[in-house]
């Protein structure tokens, strides 16, 4: 599939199922109307509703402002079409409706059924259309209900959706033919049109030949599978956002309408007092710091510049002691953040063949069952598939494939990804037999991952966050090479995933309870969260706030902003934060807590308010900014951009170092100078705040 929405033909109508695609069914709740209405296309793009719903239902809906105006209603799984201009019912559709409909005919066939059969409410109901509820029905069933028609000389059309849902229909009428019947009134091509759904009875919109398609992320299986061989772009977030999002997508609606469809919080008291305090800053004296330190990041990444890719941190700055020689090395984490973080500075040559360098040098390395090696050392290009203790890194494979797409998706170099697309498959086949019980989660050894000389194990925010978005990425790169089937399925994988997160990792008094419940299940009752923990296993979970898991999840859009922003009041409240942006964990593992381990005192590095044991880490800030910045708290980002801008300047022994971390309560810099991520998420930082240079 087609990636850049520029070179696409251009729209000129789009046909919408409406309930649970572009709203809620049950709260009437949806972004669409604002969204559209703020960012509505000039030229002309016909709006068209396609819906099960009668005419009165959705008339009723754009009354009440639920949805906005459109140009055509389709109504009564296609058995109606409305002009909504003229306030009329096209009558020469429904003439073509009653070649061989026989109402009461229809109603005998149906008494035939042995299978649980009830009707639906009669608003559901019209001379067009026979609606029950059939609970279950195999497609073998739904097969055999068509020949009884067919037997009773009846050419009729049947629909099944969402599992519960059956209609009978005219031969001609579904969603499909009443919106060919119209593009061919309209002189419109299907090319030019834009389809979207969440169940079967919007499939025959998507048979159109060339048409375009958005299955949002709370599709049922059964449109995902019907759809998987079409062009469609499976959407990553739900109902109305997933619209905006697929519109942005085929270039109908700007970039800045994702953004939009975040809720307001400004009237928020505690963000208000937030606010009010930074309103006694200085604006100009914050921007000329961030700017300043925009240049020295700009420096600080190219001292990180090597034949082999970024290293870790500058090695012409650093001694290295022992083990501390690993530094010297291109990290496939490390490596992987530095160039998303740095990708704004594509147009530079000398960085921009850098961050080329450092994807081949670790795809030059991954072994012959598809792990990505934790680092290669530069000195000899040896790789090293294994971290502290020989532990196994499972995030460095999970960044790379990330990093990967978000380089081919800016540069567009689809040769690039085509001669690398083999090994990425067998790297996202490795990674998901880390997934041994088959539930959508990774398992991962203790101190598996960034922090590895961190006790924490088996289900892990952060890693699972990272296995989302990798499948999405991964999906978005099939469909660069035109590999739909396959990236349709990727994609609804990661559906799944999310939702395991959401399920396990935010826990809820609300959660509903089945009759067999692990250890961890039970205690989850006991409390409710404003944010997604850090850690769960089959025996026990961790109620602390991993910072940097609950940043990617809104950022990568594991969780929507309502859910952001109470995670953001508590991280504020708690004061993650301060001094500097941010601690990577709160609280801190304390001696004598359950969650202590000895090792955590080898060369001190991990004692309360240390290096992972709530160390300040400048490049976790840098993910940070761009968090509360996609909130909309744009005052608040700048503020914070402002004081990771102090601690990046906080040297060691020069200014500007660009620190590894910083001590969690005095804020003094710690570890290696002149560290590549830390300056490279400072620079991806200024620009998505467009403060630079």
């Amino acid at each position: 599939m087609d990636t850049n929405p520029v070179e696409k033909s251009p729209i000129k109508l789009l046909s919408f199922d409406i309930d649970n695609t572009l709203i809620d069914f049950h709260t009437y709740k949806s972004n669409f109307r604002k969204i559209w209405k703020k960012h509505k296309p000039s030229q002309e793009v016909l709006l068209t509703y396609n819906t099960g719903r009668l005419i009165d239902d959705v008339l009723n809906l754009i009354k009440t402002k639920v949805l906005p105006e459109p140009d055509y209603i389709i109504s009564g799984v296609g058995t109606h079409i409305y002009n909504y201009n003229t306030k009329s019912v096209v009558k020469e559709f429904n003439d073509i409706l009653d070649d061989g409909w026989n109402l009461e005919a229809v109603e005998n066939v149906i008494k035939g059924i042995t299978h649980p059969i009830s009707d639906q409410p009669s608003k559901f109901q019209h001379a067009y259309k026979r609606s029950y509820f059939f609970h279950d029905a195999t497609p073998d069933l739904i097969e055999s209900i068509e020949q009884d028609f067919a037997k009773a000389n009846m050419d009729i059309n049947v629909v099944y959706s969402g599992e519960r849902y059956l209609d009978i229909l005219p031969k001609w009428a579904n969603k499909g033919n009443a919106l060919q019947w119209l593009l061919r009134n309209l002189s419109i091509d299907p090319c030019e049109v834009i389809v979207a759904g969440d169940s079967g009875n919007d499939s025959a919109m998507f048979d159109l030949k060339d048409i375009k398609g958005i299955v949002v992320a709370n599709a049922h299986e059964e449109l995902y599978v019907y759809t998987k061989h079409r062009k469609v772009y499976h959407a990553e977030k739900e109902q109305g956002d997933g619209i905006i999002e697929g519109l942005v997508f085929y270039g109908v609606l700007p970039e800045q309408a994702n953004a939009d469809t975040n809720i307001d919080h400004s009237d928020d008291f505690f963000i208000q007092q937030e606010l009010n305090h930074i309103a006694a800053e200085d604006e100009n004296e914050k921007i000329a710091l961030i700017k300043e330190g925009y240049k020295k990041a700009v420096e600080a990444l190219k001292k990180n510049i090597t034949p082999l890719g970024f290293s870790a941190c500058s090695i012409a700055d650093n001694v290295a002691h022992g083990t501390d020689e690993n530094y010297y090395s291109v990290w496939a984490r490390d490596g992987a953040i530095t160039v998303i973080g740095s990708l704004p500075l594509i147009q530079d040559e000398e960085i921009h063949k850098c961050q080329r360098q450092t994807l081949l040098t670790l795809f030059e390395h991954i072994s012959r069952n598809g792990q990505i090696p934790s680092n290669v050392r530069i000195k000899d290009n040896v790789p090293d598939y294994s971290g502290v203790g020989g532990i196994c890194s499972i995030d460095s494979g999970i960044w790379v494939i990330i990093a990967f797409y978000e380089y081919v998706n800016v540069t567009k170099d689809i040769e690039f990804l085509r001669t690398h697309i083999e090994d990425i498959k067998r790297t996202m086949i490795w990674l998901g037999a880390h997934d041994s019980n088959n539930d959508a989660l990774l398992e991962i050894p203790e101190a598996g991952d960034w922090t590895d000389l961190f006790g924490r194990s088996y289900n892990i925010l952060y890693d699972e966050i990272l296995w989302y978005r990798a499948n999405v990425c991964f999906g978005r790169m099939l469909e660069m090479l035109g590999d739909s089937e396959q990236a349709g399925e990727y994609i609804r994988w990661s559906q799944v995933i999310k939702k395991e997160i959401v399920q396990n990792f935010w826990p809820s008094t609300k959660q509903q309870m089945f009759n067999s419940v692990s250890f961890a299940e039970k205690q989850f009752t006991l409390g409710d969260t404003s944010y997604l923990i850090a850690q769960t296993t089959p025996f026990d979970f961790s109620w602390r706030c991993d910072t940097l898991g609950n940043i990617l999840a809104f950022l990568h859009g594991t969780v929507d902003a309502e859910k952001a922003h109470q995670t953001f009041r508590f991280m504020l409240g708690v004061g993650v934060n301060d001094p500097f942006p941010v601690a990577n964990v709160y609280p801190v593992v304390m001696p004598g807590d359950p969650d202590w381990r000895p090792y955590y005192t080898v060369n001190l590095l991990n004692l309360p308010n240390h290096y992972h044991n709530g160390g300040i880490w400048p490049f976790v800030g840098g993910f940070w900014v761009k968090f509360v910045n996609k909130l909309g708290q744009r005052e608040v980002a700048i503020s914070e951009l402002y004081k990771l801008a102090l601690i990046n300047k906080e040297g060691i022994n020069h200014e500007w170092e660009f620190t590894e971390w910083a001590h969690g309560t005095t804020g003094q810099p710690m570890g290696k100078a002149y560290q590549a991520w830390s300056a490279a998420q400072y620079i991806s930082a200024c620009h998505d705040l467009k403060i630079a240079k």
